[in-house]
C-alpha cells in the first residue's frame, strides 16, 4: 500500500516555508468531488448518504438516495457499481461495498413501508412516458416530484421492462422490484400495461400530454446467419429469459449451447442450468480478456458448472450436432478462423448476440434522427429532433446498464420540466475530483470490508432463489464507516487540534470551521492533517474576502 506522503503533494507548498510574520498562504475549506459520486451514472451523492448511514440516520440516508434514484433496493442488487471501481479506499485495502449498503437501505425502506416525504404543487401539465423499464420509471418518478402529471404506457403485462423480463430472479427477486415500482405509483404516477404505442403524436394529443419521454429499451435480439439453424431448437436469450420470467419456461433438453459472451449470455446459461440442463456450454469467439461480460458474471457461471469455450465460433447446425471452429485473435482482438473444427451435441442453442431497441414506430415522427443501428439521436438535454419528445435508456447512444438508464430518466425529467416552463435546466458546476494521492491518511487500515453471504453453489440450481444476501444493520453501518469522505469535510477536528497558533475556530456541528485571520501564519499544518483533502492552501493575494468560513 502506498502512503500519501510517498506521492506528489496535491498543493505546492514551496511558497509557504513555514510560520512567519507575513504569511503568503492561507487555508480554505472547500469541498471537492468524491470519486464515487463522480462515477455514479444515476448521479447519486454517494458520500453524503454513506455519512448518514455511519451516523445511524438510515431514513435520511434513504431519502438522500431518492433525490436521484427511486430504486435503491433494485440497484443494490443489479448495479455493476462503477462507484466502487472508482473508490479511493481500494488503494488502501478494498473498495467500500457501496452497493451492499444501498441494498440495506432499500430493503429497510420496504420493510418499514417508508414513503418519500416531498411534494410539489401541481403544474397542470401532463407528460407521457413510453416504456416502464428503469429509465421510464426514473423519469416518471422525478417528473411527479416536480409536480407534473405522469402516465407510463408499456406494451408488457407487468412493469419493469428488462428489470422484470431480462434479469433472472436469482439476481433480482420480483417482490422487491414490484414494491419499489408501487412506491413510484404512490406519487400519482399511472401505469398502463399491455398498451402498444404505435403513433406517438396521436397518443399525446388524445391524452393531453404536453411532452413525452420515450424509453422502450432493447428487447429485440440480434441474430446471425448460421447454416441450417432451423434444424435444431434455436432460441434467443432475451426470449428465453422473458419466457422464464412470465412463468412459461421452455423445454431446453439436457444439452444446451449458448452463443455469446455478454452478461445476457451468462444469465441465459445459468438459467438453463436451473431449468434442468445438465451440460451447458457457452461458445464465445474471443478470449476472456475481450469478453463484454463482467468478470464476476463469468466467475459465477463457472461456479455453477457452466463450461465456457473461448475462441470458438459456430459454423453450422445439423440436427443436434453443432460444428464449431477454433479461432485466434489478431493484434486488434478480432477473431481469425483457423480451420480447426469439431462437433458439439446440443438439444437447444440459445443465441445471446446482443439486443436492439425497436424504434420503428418513431420513424413517422418528423425531426427524429436515427443512427445506422436504430438508436435515436438526442441532444445534451435528452431531447430528440422533435420538440417536446425526449428519449433515454437503451434506445439512445450510451452505456446500456440499469444505472445509466435511471440517470437518463432523472436528467430528462429536469430538462422536460424546464422545457415545459420555457426555461433551460443547468446542471450545477462540478468541483474537481479527489484522487487518492490528495488524501492524508494513516499508514494502517484496520477496517475489514463486510462480506455478503451467498447461497451455496450446490443449492443454487434447485430454483431461482436469490443468491446473495443483504447486510445486517451492524455490518452495513460498519461498512459505511469505511468511507474516507474524500474531499468532503466531516469535522474530524484534525485541523483544529493541529493548528499551532490556535487560528481555527469550530463553528458547531454541521457548520465547519472559521479561520482567525490575524492568528494564522500560513504554516499549512492544517492542510497536512486534513485526511480527506477538504482544505486547500491558497495565495493570500488571491483571496477576495479577508474572512473565510469553513464548509462542513
Amino acid at each position: 500500500m502506498k502512503h500519501p506522503d510517498d506521492m506528489t503533494p496535491a498543493v505546492d507548498l514551496t511558497a509557504a516555508p513555514g510560520t512567519g510574520p507575513i504569511p503568503v498562504r492561507r487555508p480554505e475549506w472547500r469541498n471537492l468531488l468524491p470519486p464515487c459520486n463522480n462515477a455514479c451514472p444515476a448521479g447519486e451523492a454517494v458520500q453524503s448518504w454513506l455519512a448518514l448511514v455511519r451516523a445511524g440516520e438510515y431514513r435520511q440516508a434513504w431519502e438522500a438516495i431518492l433525490q436521484d434514484n427511486p430504486l435503491p433496493a433494485v440497484h443494490g442488487r443489479v448495479c455493476y457499481h462503477p462507484c466502487e471501481n472508482a473508490c479511493n479506499r481500494d488503494a488502501m485495502d478494498e473498495a467500500v461495498s457501496i452497493h451492499a449498503v444501498e441494498r440495506f437501505l432499500g430493503d429497510m425502506a420496504l420493510e418499514k413501508h417508508w414513503l418519500p416525504r416531498f411534494a410539489a404543487p401541481p403544474s397542470g401539465r401532463r407528460v407521457l412516458v413510453v416504456g416502464a423499464g428503469p429509465s421510464g420509471l426514473s423519469a416518471a418518478y422525478h417528473l411527479a416530484r416536480l409536480g407534473h402529471g405522469v402516465e407510463i404506457r408499456d406494451a408488457g403485462p407487468l412493469p419493469g421492462g428488462m428489470l422484470h423480463f431480462g434479469i433472472p430472479a436469482y439476481r433480482l427477486p420480483r417482490a422487491e422490484l414490484l414494491r419499489e415500482i408501487a412506491r413510484i405509483e404512490s406519487l400519482g404516477v399511472a401505469i398502463t400495461l399491455d398498451h402498444n404505442v404505435d403513433d406517438l403524436h396521436a397518443e399525446m394529443r388524445a391524452g393531453g400530454f404536453a411532452a413525452a419521454f420515450v424509453a422502450v429499451g432493447a428487447h429485440v435480439s440480434r441474430h446471425v446467419d448460421i447454416p441450417a439453424r432451423d434444424a435444431a431448437r434455436v432460441l434467443d436469450a432475451v426470449g428465453l429469459l422473458r419466457s422464464v420470467a412470465s412463468g412459461e419456461p421452455p423445454l431446453l433438453g439436457r444439452r444446451v449451447v449458448v452463443y455469446g459472451g455478454g452478461n445476457t449470455a451468462m444469465d441465459a446459461a445459468r438459467t438453463a442450468r436451473r431449468l434442468g440442463a445438465e451440460d451447458t456450454v457457452i461458445v464465445y469467439r474471443r478470449d476472456r480478456a475481450h469478453m463484454p461480460a463482467h468478470a464476476f458474471e463469468a466467475d459465477e457461471a463457472l461456479a455453477e458448472d457452466v463450461h465456457i469455450r473461448w475462441l470458438t465460433t459456430i459454423r453450422d447446425i445439423s440436427g443436434t450436432a453443432l460444428t464449431v471452429e477454433r479461432v485466434t485473435l489478431d493484434g486488434d482482438g478480432r477473431p481469425i478462423p483457423t480451420g480447426e473444427v469439431e462437433t458439439l451435441a446440443a438439444d437447444s442453442v440459445v443465441l445471446a448476440l446482443g439486443q436492439d431497441a425497436d424504434t420503428a414506430f418513431l420513424r413517422q415522427v418528423p425531426g427524429i434522427a436515427f443512427r445506422p443501428d436504430g438508436v435515436v439521436e438526442v441532444g445534451t438535454d435528452m431531447m430528440t429532433g422533435a420538440p417536446g419528445v425526449f428519449a433515454g435508456g437503451d434506445m439512445v447512444p450510451s452505456e446500456r446498464t440499469v444505472t445509466a438508464a435511471v440517470g437518463h430518466g432523472r436528467k430528462a425529467a429536469h430538462h422536460i420540466d424546464a422545457w415545459l416552463r420555457g426555461a433551460q435546466y443547468q446542471e450545477a458546476e462540478r468541483p474537481s475530483v479527489v484522487s487518492f494521492a490528495m488524501l492524508h491518511l494513516p499508514v494502517y487500515s484496520d477496517a475489514a470490508p463486510a462480506v455478503q453471504r451467498e447461497l451455496a453453489a450446490s443449492a443454487r440450481l434447485e430454483g431461482f432463489a436469490e443468491i446473495v444476501a443483504g447486510l445486517a444493520e451492524p455490518s452495513a453501518r460498519r461498512e459505511a464507516g469505511r468511507c474516507l469522505s474524500c474531499g468532503v469535510c466531516y469535522e474530524c477536528d484534525n485541523c483544529y487540534a493541529a493548528c499551532p497558533e490556535q487560528a481555527i475556530e469550530r463553528l458547531g456541528p454541521g457548520r465547519g470551521y472559521r479561520l482567525i485571520e490575524g492568528a494564522c501564519t500560513g504554516c499549512a499544518v492544517c492542510f497536512e492533517q486534513c485526511p480527506c483533502s477538504a482544505i486547500t492552501m491558497i495565495d493570500v493575494a488571491a483571496r477576495p474576502d479577508p474572512t473565510q468560513a469553513g464548509a462542513g
